[in-house]
């Protein structure tokens, strides 16, 4: 692994870090570029602007690991009136929520039930629900919350991170399930023997999990997460000369990353979304995306906070 990379990681799990990094201007100077502000009304209007050039969007709403029932029911409220929001301004949005968000380690059950309240009222809206992964001592808590929902709503859908060892079997049992899966790399600080550690082996599982994806699906969605261009081209190639088309899966992309290759890639007939985050609680995430590639996003964001002075 980078060492880049462990040392963001280990900052974004760093409560004085956390507390303090975020007061800073220059810091939120910085996030600026990978979410268009803290509040709905900013991830809406951005969602309008992208819309307007024909991409729709999927929203998180940040957060994770609530400290009490009453948080955890909010988190849920949250949403529920987003979704109405989303409904009355037309607007191709799907929303993507992390089950710790909403109450997963102080309730699996209680967490189950407020899941089950989005996920049906997305499908009356006709939306799919998306479960975002989290550190490994949520992955077995997760999945097992996701088949519950998907034995009731076919509209839902799971995140699955490329880098661990456990994915291949766990694409295979979603695989006869016929479930939606987000593919990602993988952006935690997981122990060694869980992960695979070298990139060009996370790239080459990444590619081989989404085409046999594409070749065993029983009709679920298929999302690439990732903005690693040359390996969705390398996908896309493989899929169209094994007889798949451009519709068998989607590019989800982050909020103000790689804006030229949305653009071009979604002009080229290709399905593509964008990720939009919003919300105070942004130090992890944000930590957790620098850390991806920690030299070229670092350089990103500092170039990206002197061009707004």
């Amino acid at each position: 692994m980078n060492p880049a990379r462990d040392a963001i990681l280990l900052a974004a799990r760093n409560r004085w870090l956390a507390t303090h990094l975020p007061r800073y201007r220059f810091v939120r100077a910085m996030v600026a570029r990978f979410m268009p502000g803290e509040t709905m009304e900013d991830a809406l209007e951005a969602a309008e602007r992208l819309a307007a050039e024909g991409i729709p969007a999927t929203f998180t709403y940040l957060g994770e690991n609530v400290e009490n029932e009453a948080g955890a029911e909010g988190v849920a409220e949250h949403y529920l009136r987003l979704l109405d929001l989303i409904e009355e301004r037309g607007i191709d949005i799907e929303i993507s929520v992390k089950p710790t968000h909403l109450g997963l380690e102080l309730d699996p059950e209680q967490t189950f039930l407020r899941l089950r309240r989005l996920a049906e009222h997305s499908a009356g809206l006709g939306k799919h629900l998306f479960l975002d992964m989290e550190s490994v001592p949520y992955v077995d808590p997760t999945l097992a919350i996701y088949r519950r929902l998907r034995e009731e709503f076919e509209n839902v859908g799971v995140c699955i991170q490329a880098y661990l060892h456990r994915t291949p079997q766990d694409v295979a049992d979603l695989l006869a399930a016929g479930a939606s899966v987000r593919l990602v790399k993988g952006a935690y600080r997981e122990p060694r023997d869980l992960v695979i550690r070298d990139r060009r082996k996370i790239r080459t599982t990444f590619e081989k999990l989404a085409l046999e994806f594409l070749r065993w699906s029983g009709g679920g969605r298929l999302a690439l997460a990732s903005h690693d261009v040359p390996l969705l081209t390398e996908i896309e190639r493989r899929a169209a000369a094994a007889g798949f088309s451009r519709d068998a899966f989607e590019i989800q992309m982050l909020y103000g990353i790689r804006v030229a290759d949305q653009r071009r890639l979604a002009g080229e007939g290709l399905r593509v979304r964008v990720l939009i985050s919003y919300g105070t609680h942004w130090y992890p995430w944000f930590m957790r995306r620098l850390a991806e590639h920690p030299g070229r996003n670092l350089w990103l964001a500092m170039r990206n906070l002197f061009a707004r002075r």
